[in-house]
């Protein structure tokens, strides 16, 4: 539950936002909780009024990085939440036991619980936190509307030679190690995401080494597909957007989440991996299209399930109709 002072009050931090200087309105406000999840301490902002959308961070960072991202967002008339997920800034870790993609996904429900969540949310997920998203999604679709896949892992493929693909799990650990730094050193990122990145992670890895590499194993590591293609079975309404010049989640990766996924709708970006770390304008703009696409594809699934199930009916009744009916010769 979230913790609450004398009053019955979350306990929260809010901080006023100056004028926006190009339109003159007041910025919308960030609030930062200290919560309980499943008993233990959880860090997370909130941000902006309307219906529930839920942001989640990537590997190393927590939701502090995203802070402008998230406001951005926030601005389109949603109220977001974004939690550091567990093992990073302020939130504590999972139980040995618990340490996978799914035992995030479940953190995640606890945190919507301890935040008085109930109704359906549009989960956004960058990077890592994609990933936790697509499993979120998988398995508890009553609690996830929609899923936006930000630059998302899972896709379980590295590189592509012809027919031949090597799966993401053959991946060095150099490899990602030299594509990441080479996305820190784009003129774009130096002045802004590379301070982030400093002030984040290596304090991550400091207070936290075992969480942060076994963080980075799971997202190594992921392959989703097979959630991927189950969500697409059920209809679930999913918008993935990708940057071309990402070299962290590779063209070959993303290929195969649009192959689980169908006709998912992909919207393409400029920018590398943390592209929207380095332009916050550029995602907030970008996110505006992507919740009407997000709604959209929601409103098209409920249609597609409600044919579905009218479809399965009308056989059902067809076959309970032929079965009863007496045949040609009981009526002779």
């Amino acid at each position: 539950m979230i913790r609450r002072g004398p009053s019955g009050a979350p306990t929260v931090r809010a901080v006023s936002e100056p004028l926006d200087p190009q339109s003159g309105v007041r910025r919308v406000s960030v609030r930062w909780h200290r919560i309980r999840v499943d008993g233990r301490a959880a860090a997370c902002l909130e941000a902006g009024e309307g219906r529930p959308v839920l942001f989640l961070h990537g590997w190393g960072l927590s939701h502090r990085a995203y802070r402008d991202s998230v406001r951005r967002l926030a601005e389109s008339g949603v109220r977001v939440l974004a939690p550091a997920l567990p093992g990073f800034s302020g939130t504590a870790r999972l139980p040995a036991g618990e340490a996978t993609l799914r035992g995030y996904a479940a953190w995640v429900i606890a945190f919507l619980d301890a935040m008085e969540v109930t109704e359906p949310v549009l989960l956004v997920g960058h990077s890592f936190g994609g990933g936790v998203g697509t499993v979120a999604a998988h398995d508890h679709p009553d609690r996830i509307g929609a899923l936006v896949l930000v630059n998302a892992i899972g896709g379980g493929a590295w590189t592509r030679d012809g027919d031949q693909v090597r799966p993401m799990a053959d991946r060095p650990l150099w490899n990602w190690g030299l594509h990441f730094s080479a996305d820190l050193r784009r003129p774009a990122h130096l002045a802004r995401v590379l301070p982030l990145v400093v002030s984040e992670a290596l304090p991550n890895l400091v207070l936290d080494p075992r969480a942060f590499w076994q963080a980075a194993q799971l997202a190594r590591d992921a392959d989703l597909t097979t959630e991927l293609t189950t969500l697409r079975r059920r209809g679930f309404p999913v918008v993935i957007v990708w940057s071309p010049r990402d070299r962290i989640v590779t063209e070959a990766s993303v290929d195969a989440l649009r192959a689980a996924l169908g006709d998912a709708p992909t919207i393409s970006v400029p920018g590398g991996h943390n592209w929207l770390l380095a332009d916050p304008d550029r995602f907030g703009r970008v996110m505006t299209n992507v919740v009407e696409v997000a709604d959209r594809a929601r409103g098209l699934s409920r249609r597609r399930h409600w044919w579905r199930r009218a479809r399965a009916r009308r056989r059902t009744s067809g076959r309970r109709a032929s079965k009863t009916a007496p045949n040609s010769a009981e009526v002779a």
